[in-house]
């Protein structure tokens, strides 16, 4: 691909927007950054750009978990971790022969679907009976919706099915944030190696334009973390899924050639 200055600069201030998004929130660096990158390289390059910004903004959240609570994450989530590794290496070999209308259809889709689960001024039908199946902190529950999440991760970025999961545990704000980094981070070192071996970054030009993005949303991480005590959780979750649904429906707008 062939990067202008223009391009370069929008492709930053996305980078870095979603970064302060996951800052703020814990989460929405990979669907923020892919979906609006989207619009401009195009999905399949979106996804592999934002590979090494998610790697970079996760490790940075995951310090908000102490030796302590890290060690005791990972002997609960390992089913969860292992079988999503699993699925984001299928998932990532699907990028390059999946066409480019049906991925950014489903990419909006995905995000509209968690918009849908997470707003309470509707009720959906059938949601707590999906809840209460799905939605379990069982080894094989774990593992089953672990394969899945990577599956989906892996193709398309979009990790609102991981987050779904953790938010129906009812953790607590600061190992909400810490969990989900530790998860997306586990399985961003493993997409990079991935990435690299399937010929993803199609040239030095593009895993280049990747680490350097990872600056910009590192400085967004930094400065989403620094304000999120100052916003209350309502205003978070309101200027959240607003944006998503904004996102979401663009997506499905480009997705169905509107």
């Amino acid at each position: 691909m062939e990067v202008t200055l223009a391009t370069g600069a929008v492709l930053f201030g996305v980078v870095a927007f979603g970064g302060f998004v996951t800052g703020v929130n814990g989460f929405g660096f990979a669907v923020v950054g892919t979906a609006l990158l989207a619009a401009t390289v195009g999905p399949q390059t979106a996804v592999v750009v934002m590979i090494l910004p998610i790697l970079a903004g996760n490790a940075a959240l995951v310090r908000e978990l102490d030796r302590e609570s890290l060690s005791a994450c990972v002997r609960r989530f390992w089913p969860y971790v292992g079988a999503a590794l699993v699925g984001t290496l299928v998932g990532m070999q699907l990028l390059s022969v999946v066409p480019t209308e049906p991925l950014t259809l489903a990419l909006g889709g995905f995000v509209l679907g968690y918009v849908m689960f997470s707003q309470s001024l509707v009720a959906v039908p059938g949601e707590a009976r999906l809840r209460a199946w799905c939605f379990t902190d069982g080894t094989a529950m774990k593992a089953g919706l672990g394969l899945v999440s990577g599956l989906v991760f892996g193709a398309s970025n979009v990790g609102m099915q991981v987050i779904a999961y953790l938010r129906s545990l009812g953790l607590d704000r600061s190992t909400f944030v810490g969990v989900t980094a530790m998860i997306f981070l586990g399985i961003s070192v493993v997409r990079v190696v991935v990435a690299a071996t399937l010929g993803l970054f199609e040239s030095n030009e593009v895993l280049l334009l990747s680490a350097v993005a990872a600056i910009p949303g590192l400085v967004g991480v930094s400065v989403g973390r620094r304000v999120r005590p100052r916003i209350p959780s309502r205003y978070q979750k309101a200027g959240t899924m607003g944006l998503l649904t904004l996102i979401g429906l663009r997506l499905v707008s480009r997705g169905a050639g509107f």
